[in-house]
């Protein structure tokens, strides 16, 4: 057994977080000693205790003279919790193996570097690329005051969300409906336009089998607040809130009569009439919402595409053939004239949800990659 064995099993640890960490990062960690594992632990939510916190309590006096496998460089400031460094060097660690550096450029290797000058040996990058791609959300965060932004849809094989009629339930499969709450439990936000809420009146929350997930802010792009007052995103029991964001030319009367409890109005910028999603994206990033997902409409995704916003899709084909031009296609509006100046996704995955077939990849490599290409 080796460094790369006991890194992914404090990956696999820091998986058990997500959803319940945001803003802070997902971590995981054990410590070995003799070559067997006396503790694990993981950054279980915001302002609780950090991985490598929760792993040495529960390696108890065993992890005198240890080695410790932490998914990420431990911090070396006070936050909502004391330092992790501080835990550490108490606890008689000798060794530390780190996956990733903090990608926070205000912190970045303080922790590792403390940990040094203590006498504490210190390996890192065991296992980066998969850390990374773990806290993909938190790193374009961090790094940009900007949430991470998904676009995840579901269209037949010849590439319709919804017939001429706008009837769209349902393109996908169970199973894919299923995975698309997990996807919601991941995010801070949920991003719709006024149209899909008028045609469906979606309630945007997140329902799970299995675990009681997160719902995400609902985020509603309504330009003239035109918003039903009885639509469901306005009256649900959620700890959750509905932003709906317009333009300046709105209804005073109108935003009396809907605001209330865990409902949020706010005002931005118009880009040829329909709200400018770059300067959004720096309102919702100010907002703290570190991640959002779009799920239509189709003009919504296709303002997004050319917005330059967009980080990673879901895209789920169900074995649906609509056999016709008029339905709704996954981008509506004008593309480009010659395919050369195609939007080109990269790092594909392929997924497989009963007879559904999901594309997972990125618009761009993700943040902290070494290789990154703009």
């Amino acid at each position: 057994m080796n460094d790369e064995y006991f890194m992914k099993i404090a990956l696999d640890l820091a998986v058990k977080g997500q959803g319940f960490t945001s803003p802070n990062p997902v971590v995981g960690a054990v410590v070995v000693k003799e070559g067997r594992i006396a503790g694990k632990g993981w950054h279980e939510a915001a302002g609780k205790a950090h991985a490598e916190v929760n792993a040495i309590k529960d390696a108890g006096d065993a992890a005198k003279g240890s080695t410790l496998y932490v998914t990420l460089e431990p911090c070396n400031h006070t936050g909502r919790t004391p330092p992790c460094t501080e835990k550490i060097l108490a606890s008689g660690i000798r060794r530390v193996v780190v996956a990733m550096s903090d990608p926070n450029p205000d912190v970045k290797g303080g922790g590792n570097e403390y940990l040094k000058t203590r006498g504490i040996a210190v390996t890192t990058g065991i296992c980066e690329a998969e850390a990374q791609r773990l806290n993909e959300i938190f790193i374009k965060y961090i790094k940009t005051k900007q949430p991470f932004v998904i676009v995840k849809c579901a269209a037949t094989l010849d590439g319709r969300i919804a017939t001429r009629t706008g009837d769209s339930r349902w393109v996908s499969g169970e199973s894919s409906r299923k995975f698309a709450h997990r996807l919601r439990h991941l995010v801070d936000g949920i991003m719709v336009g006024i149209g899909t809420v008028e045609a469906d009146d979606p309630s945007l929350n997140t329902r799970l089998d299995d675990m009681n997930g997160r719902d995400p802010a609902r985020i509603i792009l309504d330009t003239r607040l035109s918003i039903s007052e009885n639509a469901n995103v306005l009256h649900l029991e959620s700890e959750a809130e509905t932003i709906l964001v317009t333009g300046n030319a709105v209804s005073e009367d109108k935003k009396a009569r809907i605001k209330s409890p865990g409902v949020r109005i706010i005002r931005s910028p118009l880009k040829d009439g329909r709200i400018d999603l770059q300067a959004l994206m720096s309102q919702l990033g100010a907002m703290g919402i570190t991640s959002l997902m779009i799920e239509g409409g189709s003009r919504v995704i296709a303002s997004a595409f050319k917005a330059g916003i967009v980080d990673k899709i879901y895209f789920a084909y169900a074995p649906k053939i609509l056999g016709g031009d008029d339905g709704v296609p996954i981008c509506k509006g004008e593309g480009p004239d010659l395919m050369k100046d195609c939007i080109f996704v990269r790092d594909i995955n392929v997924l497989r949800f009963d007879e559904d077939v999901m594309i997972e990849a990125y618009i761009r490599l993700h943040y902290g990659s070494k290789d990154q290409k703009k």
